[in-house]
């Protein structure tokens, strides 16, 4: 199905390596609906029909960095908790990654919050839509209520990647985070035994993505700016390697209905369900062991999670992308990935690395500049840095969170904004048809 993803350095003992889950593979850049964005981007589908297809997501100690009352985009927010601020950490992962965002979240069968579990180290990825998690990491004991079509047929799931696939049944979950809770969420059971046998138009895109070692993660939260993570391509069209039904006769692409799809959990939360704002507090130039701060529901429905004075970014309704232009070149398809481990772009003037392949390495810290433009007309002009990759994992082997950290992008229309951007910032994504104190997502503000 999608693409999204995130754009991970996979293994710290093979600098290249990189593997995007969704998004690239080691040695190419994800691609723009894809891992660099694990937004939930759009995209035509193979057959050419021009079916608009978005793109879904798929690719860590807790500590609270609150916004401060009205605060809005810029510093590091002040601490503090409130119902509505989910813990989020930057931290090696399970997989011994650098720059990957995850918290945890509470998984509980519909209807009965007695019999829950809580799942750590889910990716936190702003650039995809909906929660997927390991089958094998969830308990018998749950008892997830399959999803289902008009005609009782499992429906399942494959999300594809550059640099792979997921694959697994669609099941409905309560879902719960800080004190918020979203009643009867369809999520992705990723690697379901019960549906071991994958349809060829789903695994032809490459390896199996089902594991956590593959992933980096024991699941994936995408917390985008779409509700559901393919939308009405899926509920009006049969998209192949999309949404199957699987009877026992065997899988076989289906529609899939806006409230048989995977959504987004902020979506269904009772209040504060009009976006989410990631704020994390600047790191050293040379990195730091990891980062802790906060994720936090809603936008101006609370003292906490005011705008205040963020540059609101309308983005395009379809694709989740803004302009971005830098050095008189425009790149039209751009996002802010919290998912992808490095800022993402093209400029052949910057040296790339030898053997941590797919990032740049010029022979001193470049201080560079850009300005993000929405599809509105407002401006924003980012000040960033990009460091020697190689230089920074030899010299700091134990560092998860680095903020100078840029790669190449083969996609020459595409500036992947990824987890080094939101260091230092309060970055909100509000939800499409959602109202917020800026009006009806979907943008992004900082």
């Amino acid at each position: 199905m999608p693409v999204i993803g995130i754009l991970r350095f996979a293994n710290r003992a093979s600098l290249c390596n990189r593997t995007g889950i969704c998004g690239r593979f080691p040695e190419e850049p994800i691609f723009h609906n894809c891992c660099r964005r694990a937004l939930p981007s759009r995209k035509y589908d193979e057959r050419g029909k021009g079916v608009i297809v978005r793109d879904f997501a798929a690719v860590a100690s807790f500590g609270i960095l609150l916004l401060a009352t009205g605060c809005g985009g810029g510093g590091d927010g002040a601490s503090f908790t409130a119902a509505n601020v989910q813990a989020i950490t930057v931290d090696p992962g399970p997989a011994n990654n650098v720059n990957l965002l995850f918290t945890t979240v509470t998984i509980c069968a519909p209807g009965n919050p007695f019999n829950c579990q809580s799942i750590d180290h889910v990716l936190v990825d702003t650039g995809s839509t909906g929660l997927r998690v390991m089958s094998s990491l969830l308990s018998p004991s749950l008892l997830l209520r399959q999803q289902t079509d008009a005609s009782g047929n499992p429906v399942v799931e494959c999300g594809q990647f550059a640099s792979g696939y997921t694959w697994g049944s669609v099941k409905v979950a309560d879902v719960k985070m800080s004190g918020e809770q979203a009643g009867s969420v369809p999520i992705q059971v990723m690697g379901d035994p019960a549906f071991s046998v994958v349809p060829a138009s789903c695994s032809s895109v490459g390896p199996a993505l089902n594991s956590v070692q593959a992933l980096g993660a024991n699941g994936l939260l995408g917390v985008g700016v779409f509700q559901q993570d393919c939308g009405p391509a899926c509920a009006l069209n049969v998209i192949p390697g999309t949404y199957f039904i699987c009877p026992a006769t065997g899988c076989q692409p289906a529609q899939a209905s806006l409230t048989q799809q995977v959504q987004n959990p902020v979506g269904m939360f009772s209040r504060d369900n009009n976006g989410v704002i990631i704020a994390l507090p600047s790191v050293p130039v040379t990195g730091a062991v990891s980062v802790s701060g906060s994720m936090i529901f809603g936008i101006g429905t609370q003292g906490n999670n005011g705008l205040g004075n963020a540059r609101v970014i309308l983005v395009d309704p379809n694709t989740a992308t803004f302009t971005t232009v830098r050095n008189a070149v425009t790149y039209s398809n751009s996002f802010i990935d919290s998912g992808s481990n490095a800022l993402f772009f093209a400029d052949p003037n910057i040296a790339t690395c030898n053997t941590a392949v797919g990032f740049y390495c010029p022979a001193s810290t470049q201080s560079l500049s850009a300005t993000n433009q929405g599809a509105g007309g407002t401006a924003s002009m980012v000040v960033f840095r990009v460091a020697n990759a190689e230089s920074l994992f030899a010299a700091n082997p134990t560092f998860a969170a680095m903020g100078n950290l840029a790669g190449t992008n083969s996609d020459a229309t595409s500036f992947d904004w990824g987890l080094p951007f939101l260091f230092g910032r309060n970055v909100f994504t509000a939800i499409e048809g959602q109202n917020t104190s800026a009006g009806f997502g979907p943008y992004v503000a900082y």
